[in-house]
């Protein structure tokens, strides 16, 4: 028994032999079963998506547009924060839809049809 052990330990059988699709299968129940039977403590993200929505369009190859709606960033529009505050703001308002590797190269306060305010933001990965 001892030498059986160590042979499958080592892993020393040829395919097709029965000790190779013994292994083989108790490697797969133990990748299939075992998620079922221990709580590894996976569980999905609950982070929480813009509250309105965001416009993304294509700035001709050269990046993006995004259009944020101004309540969903941290920011007055008259602010006096520092160029750097400012992008790093848009920059996390935006994230949810462009993804962190973005960066955020100009941006400008825009009146939307209803009369609401918006960051568009022109942004590049």
């Amino acid at each position: 028994m001892n030498k059986i052990l160590k042979s499958y330990f080592y892993w020393t059988y040829p395919r097709g032999n029965i000790h190779y699709d013994i292994m083989v299968t108790l490697i797969l129940a133990f990748i299939f079963i075992t998620p079922h039977l221990w709580d590894y403590g996976d569980k999905p993200s609950i982070a929480a998506g813009p509250p309105h929505p965001i416009q993304v369009v294509s700035d001709g190859g050269r990046g993006l547009i995004v259009t944020v709606q101004a309540s969903d960033v941290n920011l007055d529009l008259q602010t006096t924060e520092s160029k750097q505050e400012v992008k790093k703001a848009l920059r996390k308002a935006i994230e949810p839809v462009t993804g962190d590797a973005v960066f955020v190269d100009n941006w400008q306060t825009v009146q939307d049809s209803q009369g609401n305010w918006a960051w568009k933001v022109w942004a590049r990965r």
